[in-house]
């Protein structure tokens, strides 16, 4: 959600000129933001529902499920990462990230002061690559997937995001999960035509958590399993 209009003006700390449009980080008060082709992202200013796609897919799987692994897509402000690396049941924890400017905003950057011990950890791997490509290329499966590279389905940063959402895309993330596993997709804002898509997909239980927000509609986490 994009901040209050009596927030402090923000300073752009950088701007980027990429293959998938420009990204922007800019920091206001004493919060950064990113912004995507003129689209509000992100911010530092909370965190409750990145922390809330990591915590929500955990809880979907079994206690007693040994060696788990996610593949985080989106390293953003870096919440979910962070998150993700306070959890000992994870043993593998891999971050998608298309956007060589957000790796350098926290690799070295601003963004370090929240990321920085979650970086380092030894399980943690940063893939430079498109999610959409890697998900439909690689052989890997994973216990989790919790993706967050939109405002959500309904609302995508770039048009070819769109194909994640989609029949095609939601097979690819079925197909790499691994039996039981979870899938957790964030949202600006409930989507049932996007809970009726993951059905359609061969998902099962299918459900959303909220996380409310001081404006507007709640935040929103869908969450689905592979059950074969």
């Amino acid at each position: 959600m994009p901040p209050a209009a009596d927030t402090p003006r923000p300073v752009v700390v950088d701007r980027r000129e990429g293959p998938f449009g420009e990204v922007v980080l800019r920091e206001r008060g004493a919060d950064f933001e990113i912004i995507a082709n003129g689209c509000f992202l992100m911010d530092t200013s909370d965190g409750r529902s990145e922390r809330l796609l990591i915590d929500a897919a955990l809880g979907a799987l079994p206690a007693g499920r040994p060696d788990l692994s996610v593949l985080i897509g989106g390293l953003g402000v870096g919440f979910s990462l962070v998150r993700a690396a306070e959890e000992p049941r994870w043993s593998r924890i891999a971050v998608v990230e298309r956007e060589q400017a957000v790796v350098d905003w926290h690799f070295g950057g601003p963004l370090g002061r929240i990321s920085g011990a979650a970086l380092t950890d030894p399980r943690t791997e940063i893939l430079r690559t498109d999610l959409v490509a890697h998900l439909s290329t690689t052989t890997e499966r994973y216990d989790a997937l919790c993706l967050d590279i939109d405002n959500g389905p309904d609302w995508t940063v770039t048009e070819d995001n769109g194909s994640l959402y989609s029949p095609t895309g939601l097979a690819a993330c079925r197909a790499r999960l691994k039996p039981g596993g979870v899938l957790a997709v964030w949202s600006a804002q409930p989507s049932e035509h996007f809970a009726e898509a993951l059905r359609n997909a061969g998902f099962h239980a299918v459900r959303t958590e909220e996380v409310a927000v001081a404006r507007g509609v709640p935040d929103v986490v869908h969450l689905a399993l592979r059950e074969d």
